[in-house]
């Protein structure tokens, strides 16, 4: 079993930073692992990645040195298990809402005795019955980690509970989903995101866990680390890549080429 770069580091409080591949090209997946950045955040909430697809991506990226991070939609627990066979190392847990919910991320996540996931060793993650069960199940349970999301402003009331939950490993604050819900939809400025980094911040610290979230600059990045924060993620390749297509068009623009840019 691949051990977990981003629980090793985590363990050397040393930062992680993770980023987002939307498109659902192994390739993708290929090229960010072998650059290797710490862990790929593999979004199974918004984007129509399936588990056999999600498999062949994790595949892509095992031949670099990249965890990866799998979210799953708010309430789909029984689905971890598979994600975690498939070789992903980490779960983002999206929309938690209280230590209940938290504790039921865990119970799915990991074996007994500290969860009830279920056991299959025909899988990438053991590799392929080449561990012996207990070495299996010890190892699963040190290497997989647990991020839970805060995004409802109503559970930042539940947040020193959540990050106190045995196996919770990171608090990750999810900024967009939060203006939303406090009705400031992208104002990232707002005191009331500010408050809500505070709170998860403190939270994160009395209960001796991570914390991170999105990170928009080296110099936001580097603000949040002062902040205690260790876990961020920054970007993804869809933005990279429109942003590197719109530079071009800026560029080459004056020359007199044209573009029917039905983006702007």
């Amino acid at each position: 079993m691949r051990p977990s770069k981003v629980k090793a580091k985590l363990k050397r409080n040393e930062p992680v930073l993770v980023t987002a591949t939307q498109f659902s090209d192994p390739t993708s997946f290929e090229l960010t692992s072998l650059l290797g950045f710490d862990c790929i955040w593999l979004d199974m909430e918004h984007h129509s990645v399936g588990m056999e697809t999600a498999a062949n991506l994790m595949r892509a990226a095992r031949v670099g040195a990249s965890d990866i991070m799998a979210r799953p939609a708010k309430g789909e627990i029984l689905r971890l298990g598979r994600m975690l066979e498939c070789g992903a190392q980490g779960i983002l847990y999206p929309r938690c809402d209280n230590a209940d919910e938290a504790r039921q991320v865990v119970r799915w996540s990991k074996f007994a005795p500290l969860g009830q996931r279920g056991f299959d060793g025909g899988n990438p993650d053991t590799p392929y019955c080449a561990l012996p069960i207990p070495d299996y199940i010890r190892m699963a349970n040190e290497e997989t980690f647990v991020a839970i999301q805060i995004e409802d402003p109503a559970a930042l009331e539940h947040a020193e509970e959540m990050a106190a939950v045995d196996g919770v490993d990171i608090l990750f604050l999810g900024p967009a989903d939060f203006t939303v819900l406090s009705g400031v939809a992208g104002q990232f400025d707002h005191p009331v995101l500010h408050d809500a980094i505070r709170r998860v911040a403190e939270a994160a610290r009395k209960a001796g866990k991570h914390w991170g979230m999105p990170t928009w600059s080296p110099e936001h990045a580097k603000h949040l680390m002062g902040l205690g924060a260790r876990f961020l993620a920054h970007g993804s390749d869809l933005i990279f890549v429109k942003r590197a297509l719109e530079d071009m068009q800026k560029r080459f623009g004056p020359l007199g080429f044209e573009f029917e840019n039905r983006l702007a």
